[in-house]
């Protein structure tokens, strides 16, 4: 087998996966859990209250894009309120009993973490309805005339679901969450205190404008900031002698095909793509996956979030347009209609 096809080891993707962990925040203090300042005041006075009343929080719904810390945020809860953490997602609770094997093992006061909690199966998130109000769960058991529902108790828990699609919430779920918050993307100056931070945790030597050129090229999100600073941290230890500076950053961030305002290959594949395949638009989200050979769905939640965001990208009632910023960006003179595009009405 050659080494591009070996297969990691379950060793590397472990300490990856505890790195990775390693960075996330543990507390809602302003020098752990970076940015989301208003999130945070609400969400203390929300921890407080349940402390001092000795219950259990409130069932808490949590949303933004992807990356922006929804998960570090349920880990953080737990932390202030001194209980343990399950972590779940909805598509692994594929039955009810799924959901009941974990609920009955919960300890009291639990955080029950449920990330892409808008993909729960209906059957799932009916038995949930009960769990979340009353505290126990109704089992049927049996078909047919002779089937007979079995009423059992659980813990007092905080369910905390974590979506980047709140509306794709169901009414009956979404009004059964106590608190509801948006987490918003990062701003450089947020990103660049995030990359400091992990990288005091690595150990690595990084220079204040390295830390900030990869903040500036993260996209808001600080996953992908850390993301970025690891890459660039494998590349000036084996490259140069594991100091990060500047040129060390930018250097590296080239070899990764990230340029300087923090598209990857990837975004510029699809404004490429609307802009040369499609006249710069308009085109259908499903048009445009097949043409660049992606999912919808990581269109809409991964790459187009950070495109319209910062202008690259509009969208119409007929489709995407790229707009004259992107065909700037490309290299590309945008043809005269481009400039009416800037103004038109979003989806």
């Amino acid at each position: 087998m050659s080494p591009v096809q070996r297969p990691v080891a379950p060793a590397a993707r472990e300490e990856e996966h505890t790195l990775e962990t390693t960075l996330r925040p543990q507390r809602l203090s302003d020098d752990e859990y970076i940015n989301q300042e208003k999130v945070k005041a609400n969400l203390r006075i929300l921890i407080d209250a349940a402390k001092g009343r000795n219950e259990a929080l409130e069932h808490v719904a949590i949303y933004g894009p992807p990356g922006v810390g929804k998960t570090s945020l349920a880990t953080v809860i737990a932390h202030e309120l001194g209980v343990p953490i399950r972590v779940t997602s909805g598509p692994a609770m594929e039955r009810a009993g799924d959901l009941a094997a974990i609920l009955t093992n919960l300890e009291p006061g639990s955080i029950l973490f449920v990330d892409e909690v808008h993909r729960l199966p209906r059957i799932v998130e009916e038995v949930l309805y009960p769990a979340m109000e009353d505290f126990h769960l109704d089992i049927v058991l049996g078909k047919g005339p002779g089937a007979r529902t079995l009423r059992l108790p659980v813990p007092r828990f905080t369910l905390v679901g974590a979506t980047t699609r709140i509306g794709r919430l169901s009414s009956p779920l979404r009004d059964r969450f106590g608190a509801t918050y948006r987490l918003d993307l990062f701003t450089p100056e947020s990103l660049e205190l995030v990359v400091k931070r992990s990288a005091r945790i690595l150990g690595v030597s990084i220079e204040p404008t390295a830390a900030t050129e990869i903040a500036r090229r993260s996209r808001g999100t600080p996953r992908i900031a850390n993301r970025w600073l690891k890459r660039v941290r494998d590349y000036a230890q084996v490259k140069h002698d594991g100091v990060i500076t500047l040129a060390v950053a930018k250097e590296a961030l080239r070899s990764l095909e990230v340029d300087e305002v923090g598209l990857d290959a990837v975004d510029r594949m699809l404004l490429s793509a609307i802009v040369e395949k499609f006249s710069g638009g308009p085109v259908g989200l499903e048009t445009l996956a097949a043409a660049v050979s992606e999912d919808t769905e990581t269109i809409e939640d991964v790459y187009e979030p950070y495109l319209l965001q910062e202008g690259y990208l509009q969208r119409t009632p007929r489709g995407r347009i790229a707009t004259e910023r992107a065909y700037r960006h490309l290299g590309i003179t945008p043809p005269q209609r481009a400039t009416l595009w800037d103004d038109a009405p979003p989806a």
